[in-house]
């Protein structure tokens, strides 16, 4: 219980609205929770072998169910949503014994309410603080789990990514993430933004805290990994966008792909660029998905439509920085999800993805170099990674990679990270 109650006086002292501002609300059973999972059984998890995360304390996204606590996605429109019960992988977490602190903050609906709104804004919550500098980026939708984790609040905390909302949190935070194959963890008891798109995932101060976390999230089981040696490594290089990178975290990529190649790693080159497409999906899915999830919460506004109009009605508390994306995904959309803008994009996904495989599919892993959102667009699983090197801001700079094969993928994270810290034993 221990673990908890340090937790809980860290979340008092940095995570509030006059500190960081990275949590939402607190759990007021994380202390009895904490104590009957250090009480439990291993064989309670129900699957063979030690609880894998016995008494941490775990901070929550606010979009996803933790059973008695608001799901708001970060909007005063949703803030009468109390959950009947957990999201699946929060029933996952709590089997493996982790217990909940608390709900964080993040951006309002996963960052799809304004194309102005900055990262870490919430009309509940307010504006997230970096962890690190005042003069840093806090990150994209899954800001309060990645400023909680690098504040040292605790170690792990579960984000959502429909685009960089883990991986660009955890970059900008100096932590680790994982973003798994779509479809991997449920989204059952998660506020949506495209399902076709979305996908929950751990966030850590590690990338071996981060695969624990995964494993734990996950119905079935998944194998230990151990990190792959580096002369037996293939990397591809994404170059797209290179000239979008500043000069120091251009020189971190130059000096990790150098220090791969004096190891005996091999390295290619590939050029995977933007897909805008996505955008087109997560402005058709929004919608009916959202509204699905609405009819069997407890929120009073049970359509998009009734949310709008909360906030034209409200606009000194909702519309500081506009509504365009949701005005879109309402007005944009008249067939549903048998638009055929929705059905071309959808095709060109299937195409894609059968292009960008058939690329890739000789390499573990593929580090991102200037912007691409492609691993996104079709599915694939994607990390960070932090090293030991500090930015300007004195962040830790991070790496992201994709890949086609999630273990293979994620025994390269494990040998890349101990590089790029340094070669030191994780």
């Amino acid at each position: 219980m221990h673990r908890t109650q340090r937790a809980w006086r860290r979340a008092e002292q940095l995570g509030g609205k006059e500190a960081l501002n990275c949590i939402a609300e607190i759990n007021e059973s994380a202390l009895e929770e904490a104590n009957y999972q250090g009480r439990k059984p291993s064989e309670a998890s129900g699957m063979p072998g030690e609880l894998l995360l016995r008494g941490v304390p775990i901070l929550v996204k606010d979009n996803i169910d933790v059973k008695g606590m608001h799901t708001t996605a970060g909007s005063l429109a949703l803030e009468d949503n109390i959950a009947l019960e957990d999201a699946h992988v929060i029933k996952n977490l709590r089997r493996h014994g982790a217990v909940i602190l608390g709900k964080t903050n993040m951006t309002e609906f996963a960052n799809y309410v304004s194309s102005s709104m900055p990262g870490g804004y919430s009309s509940r919550g307010g504006q997230v603080k970096h962890a690190v500098s005042g003069n840093a980026e806090p990150g994209g939708s899954s800001t309060g789990s990645g400023v909680a984790v690098s504040a040292g609040i605790v170690s792990m905390a579960v984000g959502t990514d429909t685009s960089f909302s883990i991986i660009a949190c955890a970059k900008f935070n100096g932590i680790c993430g994982i973003k798994p194959p779509v479809g991997i963890l449920s989204q059952e008891g998660i506020i949506p933004v495209a399902k076709t798109l979305d996908s929950p995932g751990p966030m850590a101060e590690t990338f071996l805290d981060a695969l624990r976390m995964y494993r734990a999230m996950r119905d079935e089981p998944f194998p230990d990994l151990r990190p792959t040696a580096l002369d037996k490594l293939n990397i591809a290089v994404n170059q797209a966008n290179l000239d979008r990178v500043e000069e120091g975290e251009k020189a971190f990529l130059d000096k990790t792909i150098e220090s791969l190649k004096a190891a005996g790693t091999s390295v290619k080159t590939v050029l995977q660029e933007r897909e805008p497409m996505l955008k087109t999906i997560m402005k058709w899915e929004f919608k009916p998905m959202l509204e699905k999830y609405l009819r069997t919460s407890t929120a009073s506004r049970k359509t998009l439509a009734e949310i709008v109009e909360f906030y034209e009605a409200n606009p000194d508390s909702m519309m500081k920085y506009g509504h365009d994306y949701l005005k879109e995904a309402l007005e944009d959309t008249p067939d549903g999800l048998f638009g055929e803008e929705y059905l071309d994009a959808l095709r060109h996904r299937k195409a894609r993805i059968e292009e960008v495989r058939s690329e890739i599919s000789d390499v573990d892993a593929v580090i991102m170099t200037g912007p691409t959102n492609v691993m996104h667009f079709c599915g694939l699983p994607s990390v960070t990674i932090a090293g030991s090197e500090v930015d300007e801001h004195g962040v830790r700079r991070a790496l992201v990679m994709y890949g086609t094969d999630e273990k293979k993928l994620y025994s390269a994270a494990l040998a890349i990270e101990r590089l790029i810290l340094g070669g030191l034993d994780i």
